[in-house]
């Protein structure tokens, strides 16, 4: 088993050309991707269910040793539907840690049967309107995974709200062999803290999931003008860090998916790149 892969959040950016993918290569993205990386985080099913055609299409697109993390669809993980205007009204999501769909999404994964690393249950930010307490929180996600079906992928979660980041929810993750995603980024604490703080805490066998995003989504995305090829906000001092953390992670016998996405330092390979380095520098790799 390889302890740690390192791949991108999604794959579909032309201008990664020259950096991943062949120059005028329109089609095949995912194939010379996996030719360059072994793992990569599917995004696009967060926001919608998939089709078993495209689960199979992936398959075909990479060899045995590539895995996925894939991000579990929002209508299980929100409390309640992202409101379409400011001010209106919360409305209680009816599939909300749903068993019932949850089921579904892994029939229609089925074909990634055997290349999944994790799957990533991925909350947003819970004021007290749409979860009473972080108690209530965990209650209902130990009930969700209790009933998660035997022999299943294995299952990582990323809260966002950062003080819930404590012993009851570590805890609870040992309780279930849940592992745990540490998001750098989104307002939450920087990882190189959390995981001094929590790496011990961790739920043994389970995977660990990084994910890299940044501070300023829009931000990034006005500087960079949409193109994804250049190091447009450096943060050398902060990989060093979390280089830091996940070298320590795999010490602890972690098996870790350090996901980076484009709008970290503006460019993921380019990241990536760096990244390979500083584990170089400290014999890792």
């Amino acid at each position: 088993m390889t302890a740690l892969r390192i791949g991108t959040s999604s794959w579909k950016y032309d201008s990664w050309e020259g950096l991943v993918y062949q120059a005028g290569s329109k089609s095949g993205y995912l194939e010379q991707y996996a030719r360059r990386y072994d793992t990569v985080e599917i995004d696009q099913w967060f926001w919608r269910m998939p089709e078993p055609a495209t689960a199979a299409e992936y398959l075909a697109s990479v060899p045995e040793t590539f895995r996925f993390t894939v991000k579990v669809p929002n209508l299980i993980t929100l409390t309640h539907p992202y409101a379409k205007r400011q001010g209106d009204p919360l409305v209680a999501n009816p599939t909300f840690l749903s068993t019932e769909l949850y089921t579904e999404f892994l029939e229609a994964i089925r074909p990634l049967s055997g290349r999944l690393g994790a799957l990533i249950f991925q909350f947003e930010y819970l004021n007290r309107q749409k979860m009473p307490s972080q108690a209530r929180f965990l209650e209902l996600l130990e009930g969700f995974f209790s009933k998660r079906p035997a022999g299943g992928p294995p299952c990582v979660v990323e809260p966002r709200n950062p003080h819930w980041l404590n012993a009851a929810y570590f805890a609870m993750l040992r309780r279930r062999g849940l592992g745990h995603c540490f998001l750098q980024g989104y307002f939450m604490p920087p990882i190189a803290g959390l995981c001094a703080r929590w790496g011990r805490e961790l739920a043994a066998g389970a995977p660990v999931v990084v994910r890299l995003h940044g501070p300023d989504r829009a931000g990034m995305e006005k500087s960079s003008g949409g193109r994804w090829d250049r190091i447009v906000e450096a943060r050398d001092e902060e990989l060093e860090q979390v280089v830091g953390s996940v070298t320590g992670l795999l010490g602890g016998g972690f098996e870790v998916y350090l996901n980076v996405n484009n709008h970290y330092e503006g460019s993921a390979p380019l990241t990536i790149d760096k990244i390979l380095r500083l584990l170089r520098a400290r014999g890792v790799g």
